[in-house]
């Protein structure tokens, strides 16, 4: 076994300590249920199945979903099956997957580097392209991504972020410069099928997806035009190219020909999206999303892990070496700089919110660019290593220990954020608070509570194995503030003084407005809430709240 390859999966068992460790905090989100969890739970017990918008696949009475968001597909549903089959409905169990996506992912993000670099470096046997070796710039990224806060937690929430995005669009990458460099044709078709996974999985990858089919095209009419035979593209090519391409979005385009519902979402936010983010504010959002690639690079996004630690010089210094890659080999650093940039770009559009968790896609890519540009920095040219002048010595000594210094402080970043998630439990909607509501409630017989909020119903469904089944009647119309109907809802509950309701306590109230409106419907009709349980987080603060209405 060679060094490289030894120095590769040591930082791929670094990476799995660094993720599995208490993998039970912080709590269960809510997207991490009701995008997995929710209906891989309810498959495996014989629960009838919620699918989004009741759009799905009927079999043998009973319909399995397409989609668990109008722009996020089920893969994640089915990919879990197995794991929650075998090993119980749980939290880790749940959790196993996204952490082992994310184990693909540095593999693919490796691949893809080191082909990248291959193909730069024109590596060849008998004058014909040779399999890519693992690079320096491979290693790099590997260690780099494996040891970073980013990719360590929300790998281990990954379905909160959609974390299965990463591995199709880095085997996208991977096989489309594959492609490129040897010109065998099932490479185009794998990149196809990955870039419709990719899409189906979550449609924010066309991010990356779409920049990348540009430049590939690119280059690939200026190999074309310089005679590059490898690269002849034969129709049956093209078509089993396409056909890759569509399958995995099949299911995305049969849940828009019964609902609509991707259609309608991207329409309806056009201008300005749910949570109210003016699309047309170029400018505003740009800077928005340039700071959030800065802060994935610090790593100090993680406040509901109990603190925040941050890298201060990771930007800068991965910033440096950008630019002095450009310099030293800008062929070799500028395409995949351009990827990131188009993608970042591209990322100023939303259906709902400038969420930095969007950014989950983009920062191992980021921290990939810069080990391109290291990799630049330290490769070969003709000369041998005894005839390097003074200043190259110096530049790469300065650039080693610059990357040394960054691994340590992300290294010693995400051993804190355990132990501060040791001893918090996690914040807000990540506090592991929703544990004891969802067993309180199973064991006490509260089956059907009414939820006047968001983020409880399928947290609580999937803690509870199905036992507890909340009622949802805040409405979806906005989060600032009930429609007009929320009162006509409340009052059919309000009829049975018997009825439990579920509420956030008041500064952790996520859709506004039904809690003050659920307080003034009781009191008109003479009658005075009860506050029959709170639970808190670790820290004493107040989160969740059972009241009747006696």
């Amino acid at each position: 076994m060679t060094l490289r390859r030894i120095a590769l999966l040591t930082g791929l068992a670094l990476y799995l300590a660094l993720a599995f460790h208490q993998l039970g905090l912080p709590g269960l989100h809510y997207d991490e249920a009701r995008e997995a969890g929710l209906n891989a739970m309810e498959i495996l017990t014989g629960a009838p199945i919620t699918a989004f918008r009741g759009v799905g696949v009927e079999v043998m009475g009973r319909t399995f979903p397409l989609m668990v968001q109008d722009y996020i597909g089920a893969l994640n549903v089915y990919l879990a099956l197995p794991f929650l089959a075998f090993t119980g409905i749980g939290v880790p169990n749940l959790r196993a997957l996204p952490v082992l996506c994310g184990l693909l992912a540095l593999l693919l993000a490796e691949r893809s580097i080191s082909e990248w670099m291959a193909w730069r470096s024109r590596t060849t046997v008998d004058g014909r392209p040779s399999p890519a070796p693992i690079s320096f710039a491979g290693l790099l990224a590997v260690w780099w991504i494996a040891a970073s806060p980013g990719f360590v937690f929300w790998s281990r929430q990954g379905v909160f972020v959609t974390n299965v995005t990463q591995v199709f669009v880095f085997l996208c990458i991977w096989q489309t410069i594959r492609w490129l460099r040897i010109g065998r044709p099932a490479a185009l078709v794998i990149a196809a099928l990955a870039a419709g996974l990719a899409l189906y999985a979550k449609l924010l990858a066309i991010w990356v997806i779409a920049p990348l089919a540009l430049f590939a095209l690119l280059a690939w009419l200026r190999r074309r035009r310089a005679g590059d035979k490898p690269l002849a593209l034969a129709p049956s090519t093209l078509g089993l190219a396409a056909l890759a391409f569509a399958a995995p979005l099949t299911p995305l385009i049969w849940f828009n020909l019964q609902s609509g519902g991707t259609l309608s979402s991207i329409v309806a936010n056009l201008g300005r999206s749910y949570y109210g983010v003016d699309n047309l504010a170029l400018g505003a959002n740009l800077v928005t999303r340039l700071g959030q690639l800065v802060q994935i690079l610090r790593g100090d996004q993680f406040w509901y892990l109990g603190a925040v630690f941050a890298n201060p010089v990771a930007p800068w210094v991965g910033l440096l070496i950008v630019a002095l890659g450009l310099l030293r080999a800008p062929q070799q650093v500028a395409p995949p700089l351009s990827l990131l940039l188009s993608a970042v770009a591209l990322s100023i559009f939303t259906v709902s919110d400038l969420f930095i968790t969007h950014y989950a896609l983009l920062q191992p890519l980021a921290l990939g660019v810069i080990a391109v540009a290291a990799g630049a920095l330290f490769a070969q040219r003709s000369r041998a290593k005894a005839s390097l002048s003074t200043s190259l010595r110096v530049l790469r000594s300065l650039t080693a220990g610059l990357l040394l210094a960054v691994f340590i402080v992300d290294l010693a970043n995400t051993v804190a954020y355990h132990r501060a998630l040791a001893q918090s439990g996690g914040l807000a909607d990540h506090s592991d608070a929703s544990y004891h509501l969802a067993y309180h409630l199973r064991y006490n017989g509260l089956g059907a509570p009414v939820a006047l909020d968001w983020g409880i119903d399928a947290t609580v469904r999937f803690l509870s194995e199905g036992a507890v089944t909340p009622i949802e009647i805040f409405g979806y119309t906005s989060p600032a503030a009930p429609d007009d109907e929320f009162e006509q809802r409340l009052a059919v509950f309000l009829d049975n003084p018997d009825n439990v309701y579920l509420l956030h306590s008041e500064q952790a109230t996520v859709f506004q407005g039904r809690r003050e409106r659920f307080f003034a419907a009781v009191a008109a009709r003479g009658r005075t809430p009860v506050l029959e349980r709170r639970f808190t987080q670790r820290d004493g603060a107040a989160l969740y709240e059972i009241w009747k209405a006696p």
